[in-house]
């Protein structure tokens, strides 16, 4: 089976990646760049060429949640990627797409339906996208992730299999710690969050006198933050500064085994993130992103938060609350728990569950073609 994977989700499409078979020809379509108008590389491009996948670059613009120097440019490049995307597909010529939503999923499966190709997406939200809604329109098959999300997709197409979560994760180990220190493991997303790591940069000498911290800050060029902070890093006492570790990515495997040793993490409320921090049962302070879509990142935390394992800090009130709130979370850490463990039943099944509705899906169109 060759099959293109494209969207805007990395963490299940490595995970799609990681349980397709040995003989299966795939090739990605994304983005090269993590941010419009920044030169700063993506995680997904890191990580699919590392893996010696190939990798297609598709220029398109994407639908902004404000309004910025690049947002017209972005929006005049749309329609050009749809025949851009269209061009691609019949050099590859595919026999199925798979896309897990975001502004590079939909020209793609919009091109394949042109052309016949057969497309599954899969939704990771308890929601749905919007690009995913108009993607439904075109695709064969939808895998959703949650019952909550079988309401925005024809009932005929939806599928529920799960959240797939990467080889690294199910399979990762609780690191035994030295000492007796807590651990909290601070992440804004494989992009990072330059409000977080600003957070991090006010309270750094008091989070290091209280706990070792491993930061993840992403990398983007406009604000600069991991250059100014691993200086800053430099500039603490012998003994705090051993307690500090700032890293632009931290890839699959070593993020698994950060999150799974943590006693404390402090994150944004992606839907993936949130996922592996119910399958771990790690205690989070969820820092919605405040410009999400629909308070889509809110709506997450609230969930991690009903099922025992989380609070909500909402971004506008940080400032104030940041310190306090995560003294108290490590002073409460052991009474934080899985209300609800049926919650992570299907995350072990879920990837081999959407690699048989692939197969299945390109051997039926396969055989309405002869």
């Amino acid at each position: 089976m060759k099959i293109v994977i494209t969207g805007g989700h990395m963490a299940p499409a490595l995970a799609i990646i990681e349980a397709m078979p040995k003989d299966a020809e795939i090739v990605f379509i994304g983005r090269k760049q993590a941010f419009e108008g920044d030169s700063a590389v993506s995680l997904e491009y890191e990580e699919i060429t590392q893996r010696g996948i190939e990798f297609v670059i598709l220029p398109t613009g994407r639908l902004q949640r404000s309004i910025t120097r690049h947002t017209l440019p972005s929006l005049l490049r749309l329609p050009k990627s749809f025949q851009t995307a269209r061009g691609i597909l019949q050099e590859i010529r595919p026999d199925i797409v798979l896309s897990f939503g975001g502004y590079i999923g939909l020209p793609v499966v919009i091109a394949a339906s042109t052309l016949k190709i057969p497309s599954v997406i899969h939704e990771q939200t308890t929601r749905a996208g919007f690009a995913n809604k108009l993607s439904a329109r075109f695709a064969s098959t939808i895998c959703i992730s949650w019952e909550s999300s079988r309401q925005y997709f024809p009932t005929s197409k939806s599928v529920l299999t799960g959240n797939p979560l990467r080889k690294e994760i199910l399979q990762a180990r609780r690191e035994k710690k030295k000492t007796d220190i807590p651990r909290i493991y601070v992440t804004g997303g494989s992009a990072g969050s330059h409000a977080m790591n600003v957070l991090v940069e006010k309270y750094l000498k008091e989070l290091t006198a209280l706990s070792v911290i491993i930061h993840q800050t992403g990398d983007t060029r406009e604000f600069g933050d991991f250059a100014r902070l691993s200086k800053l890093r430099e500039t603490l006492p012998p003994e705090l500064r051993s307690r500090y570790k700032v890293e632009k990515f931290l890839f699959s495997k070593e993020a698994a085994e950060v999150m799974a040793s943590s006693d404390l993490v402090v994150s944004r409320s992606g839907i993936n993130t949130i996922s592996e921090l119910i399958y771990f049962e790690r205690p989070t302070l969820c820092i919605p992103l405040p410009t999400g879509q629909k308070g889509e990142q809110e709506e997450n935390a609230e969930l991690l938060t009903a099922l025992g394992l989380g609070r909500v800090l909402f971004q506008q009130k940080a400032d104030d609350f940041f310190l306090s709130q995560i003294k108290e979370m490590l002073e409460r850490r052991s009474t934080f728990y899985l209300n609800d463990p049926s919650q992570k039943e299907r995350f072990s099944t879920a990837a081999d569950t959407i690699v048989r509705i692939l197969s299945d899906v390109a051997k039926k169109t396969s055989n309405e073609k002869i």
